[in-house]
């Protein structure tokens, strides 16, 4: 399998487990689990082959860790990012004094005024350096990196959760956390 072939079916479960799994009829469960053997025999459907090696490929080998299997491998799911309502069953967990969120200029102005929005998410997502956030961020444009004082949130109430794949997570960010 080659990096074309891997950035495909990467993209294809990102848009089936995240966003849309009745796109094949998938059934996902309450936390997101999709049995392997269905998300293969379904994925024919878009005429996209996937073999349980070209899965464990692609887990293991995906720079962003966007999907995880359970113990047994028998189910898989993607690791945050969801537009469509599961429970990760992810732990409150206090964060970092500082985390980051990349963004782009046209935005900035919005963010200034309400905040950072989880929009169609289930969740902001934040770095946990600055470099991941660039990366982030120039997936749209020239990023820019807001420094987010998530432990003055933490302290005054706000929950953080941390994806199995190392992306720390919550509803939303007030512009008074922003540091722009």
């Amino acid at each position: 399998m080659n990096e074309k072939q891997i950035k495909g079916i990467s993209k294809f479960l990102s848009y089936v487990l995240r966003h849309n799994p009745q796109e094949i009829n998938l059934s996902l469960d309450a936390n997101g689990w999709a049995s392997v053997n269905e998300l293969i025999e379904k994925a024919r459907i878009k005429n996209i082959e996937i073999t349980i090696d070209e899965l464990e490929v692609i887990v293991s080998q995906n720079d962003k860790q966007r999907f995880t299997f359970n113990d047994e491998h028998t189910k898989i799911r993607a690791s945050q990012g969801h537009s469509i309502n599961i429970e990760l069953d992810l732990k409150t967990t206090e964060p970092p004094e500082y985390l980051y969120h990349g963004t782009v200029t046209k935005f900035i102005n919005a963010i200034k005024s309400e905040g950072l929005k989880k929009m169609s998410r289930q969740h902001v997502h934040l770095s946990m350096d600055r470099t991941t956030a660039e990366k982030v961020g120039s997936r749209i444009g020239i990023p820019v990196i807001l420094s987010i004082r998530s432990g003055a949130m933490h302290r005054d109430g706000f929950p953080f959760f941390i994806s199995d794949n190392g992306v720390w997570l919550t509803d939303s960010v007030p512009n008074l956390y922003i540091e722009f």
